[in-house]
């Protein structure tokens, strides 16, 4: 007879939003999760400074202060939290999942990834030192903060278009500034974007760094043309830099379903994947919305979809050899 191991029910890879709600929900259901939270614990919020655009929140709050309250309420019911990042897995369609730090192994019946997205950054100086005090990848979370101030955008595809109008309705003056001539962005949002009669567009630029005023907040944007290297200083209050987001996917990457960018796909209206017993959650799987309270939704639904599985599905021979019984054939539960 081989040692026992113990088989968790319930394994949840990432600490932002939708992992926190999903810890939460698996808890609740006595599931006991156990949550891989990473060392950069908090997802994208933990860099945000005030958040209003969160429901049951009227005064606002702020970012890491919000994040500290999700994953107090879902250890009030339970979860386990472990403060590092996952080396490696194992996925299986159906079987027991193995979820690898370093050499530590730990089992799952099934697996929830919410390792969220990253906005994909210039590089530039400035950058990450005037996060929060003027520069932001968030115009739906923090365009509200610039009424009738400069903004700059930074992009050309979709997502700086749409940024660009969202932003165009708080602030005075809006400029759009893209490495080309021409626009990634589709025609129609193109268009949309031309005819808000407060921004404007100005290319071939790139942003080179981003200065600081005197009050210690963004003061302008050091701009080159990219074909003649002619550099100037664009004044703004505001820059947003929307030039696409990066999911953490890459430790599931060869062994599960993603699209061209990435991203995890899950089946329509649903937290599943390909592979049964592992759900994908929040960021990593929607390019589209990026928001907290839509992370936490679907941190809720890969939850639910966790619960289902465990209850319809019958323990495999690999889990019963695992916890130290012999290797048996298990009949199906029978339908009703």
């Amino acid at each position: 007879m081989t040692d026992q191991k113990k088989i968790e029910n319930v394994i949840i890879i990432g600490g932002g939003p939708a992992g926190y709600t999903a810890a939460l929900y698996t808890a609740r259901a006595n599931l006991e999760p156990l949550v891989f939270e990473g060392f950069q614990w908090g997802g994208q919020l933990q860099n945000t400074t005030d958040v209003e655009n969160y429901p049951g929140y009227p005064e606002g709050i702020m970012g890491p202060e919000m994040m500290n309250q999700f994953r107090a309420q879902a250890e009030r019911f339970g979860t386990r939290f472990v403060t590092d990042d996952v080396d490696r897995v194992e996925l299986s369609d159906g079987d027991v999942q193995k979820v690898y730090l370093g050499d530590e192994e730990h089992l799952a019946k099934a697996v929830i990834l919410a390792m969220g997205a990253e906005p994909r950054r210039l590089g530039v100086p400035g950058e990450m030192e005037l996060g929060g005090r003027g520069v932001s990848t968030c115009g739906v979370c923090d365009g509200a903060f610039f009424k009738d101030q400069k903004v700059i955008v930074i992009g050309g595809g979709d997502s700086a278009m749409e940024d660009a109008i969202f932003i165009s309705k708080y602030a005075s003056e809006l400029t759009v500034v893209n490495r080309r001539d021409e626009f990634r962005a589709s025609k129609i949002m193109h268009g949309r974007a031309g005819d808000q009669p407060n921004i404007d567009f100005k290319t071939p630029f790139v942003a080179e760094e981003f200065v600081a005023g005197d009050d210690g907040k963004l003061g302008h944007v050091r701009l080159r043309n990219a074909e003649t290297d002619e550099k100037e200083d664009l004044v703004a209050d505001g820059a947003f830099i929307a030039i696409g987001h990066i999911p953490k996917s890459e430790i599931v990457a060869d062994q599960i379903d993603t699209d061209e960018d990435g991203y995890i796909v899950a089946q329509p209206g649903s937290t599943r994947t390909n592979l049964a017993g592992v759900f994908a959650v929040g960021d990593v799987v929607d390019h589209t919305y990026r928001q907290a309270v839509t992370a936490a939704g679907t941190g809720c639904m890969g939850a639910l979809d966790a619960e289902w599985f465990l209850r319809d599905t019958p323990p495999s021979p690999e889990a019963h050899w695992m916890r130290g019984g012999e290797p048996t054939e298990i009949a199906p539960t029978p339908s009703a």
